[in-house]
């Protein structure tokens, strides 16, 4: 059982750098900023979601569909930033950072990254992973992530990990993707965005390698959710299909 106030926030800006205006970007009619919203809204785990933008056309969107907006700076460089500043003016302990290009996100997957919280006190950060096939793991857009026997992230990697030095056809390779959906206790989200960036974080342009090289453990859930990403135009295209087969 999950004995924690818990708060969803929505990152969304409007100026991305690839896909201007991507969150007002409608998908089979329906803004990807709102059909995210309203996906996590569906968890009966999350007590309050919340949108954060630095846009008056995101925040005046998100509350004509019912929505709860906070706004923050135009100064923040990773979505991170954003969703400490609005974790601060938010009562909840447990925040879930659910990205606003996810239009395929679920309750149900919500409700995995949340499950560890259930049965750790000392728990302050949780995310998920999910199955890679091994023609994608040299795709430096797909993060990967090495975890222990206990499911803790060993590594977060643009990279092949683990490398496998005796390759057998692929029948004993194992990759996983990194699904970028993260559970903190509040008041360890604001530790972690006050935390200067770090050498590997830098490297491989992975924030949560920042987490790990300030030796914290970030627990890895695995799940089996298909999730598109909106990076481009043209996933729009990827995800109402994708749309189609689940009706």
């Amino acid at each position: 059982m999950l004995n924690y106030k818990t708060a969803a926030v929505i990152p969304a800006r409007y100026d991305s750098s690839r896909f201007r205006g991507k969150a007002l970007a409608e998908i089979n009619g329906k803004a990807m900023v709102i059909r995210v919203m309203e996906a996590v809204q569906k968890s009966k785990l999350i007590d309050s979601v919340y949108v954060a933008t630095d846009d008056l056309r995101i925040k005046n969107a998100v509350e004509a569909a019912g929505g709860k907006a906070v706004m923050t700076s135009a100064e923040h460089k990773t979505g991170t930033d954003r969703i400490a500043e609005a974790a601060q003016k938010i009562d909840a302990e447990l925040i879930v950072n659910v990205q606003g290009d996810e239009p395929l996100i679920k309750a149900e997957t919500v409700a995995e990254a949340l499950s560890p919280f259930a049965d750790n006190p000392d728990l302050k950060m949780s995310t998920l992973k999910r199955r890679l096939s091994p023609e994608k793991a040299d795709n430096p857009n797909i993060v990967k992530v090495a975890a222990d026997k206990d499911d803790n992230a060993l590594y977060f990697s643009r990279s092949a990990i683990p490398f496998y030095r005796d390759k057998n056809d692929n029948k004993d390779e194992l990759y996983y993707q990194h699904i970028g959906l993260y559970v903190y206790k509040k008041d360890f989200l604001i530790e972690y965005s006050n935390m200067e960036s770090t050498p590997l974080e830098k490297a491989e342009s992975l924030e949560q390698l920042r987490i790990l090289e300030n030796g914290y453990k970030i627990k890895v859930v695995e799940t089996d959710a298909v999730l598109i990403g909106v990076d481009r135009k043209e996933d729009i295209a990827l995800v109402e299909k994708e749309l189609d087969k689940r009706r």
